[in-house]
């Protein structure tokens, strides 16, 4: 089981700050497709995946991150600084 966690406007469109999920996938980006497979509320939320960040285990990675062992992967908009 992995827990999948979405904020700001990526929990706005898919309904939840979070959810546990089985999953295969392999990657992020495997992850993101099974995700989108699932309801049009995903594909909304991932369809520009150039403005989203992932974190992996609460660590800043891409979206070719591997996801053996992780058991939490986080959503969010990029952060501004200021």
């Amino acid at each position: 089981m992995m827990d999948i966690l979405y904020f700001a406007w990526v929990r706005e469109r898919i309904g939840v700050p979070r959810e546990r999920i089985e999953t295969s996938a392999k990657t992020v980006s495997d992850l993101v497709a099974e995700l989108c497979g699932r309801e049009e509320r995903y594909q909304l939320a991932f369809s520009d995946l150039s403005s989203l960040r992932v974190a992996v285990d609460q660590e800043l990675s891409d979206f070719d991150a591997s996801l053996a062992g992780a058991r939490e992967v986080a959503f969010f908009p990029p952060m501004t600084g200021g």
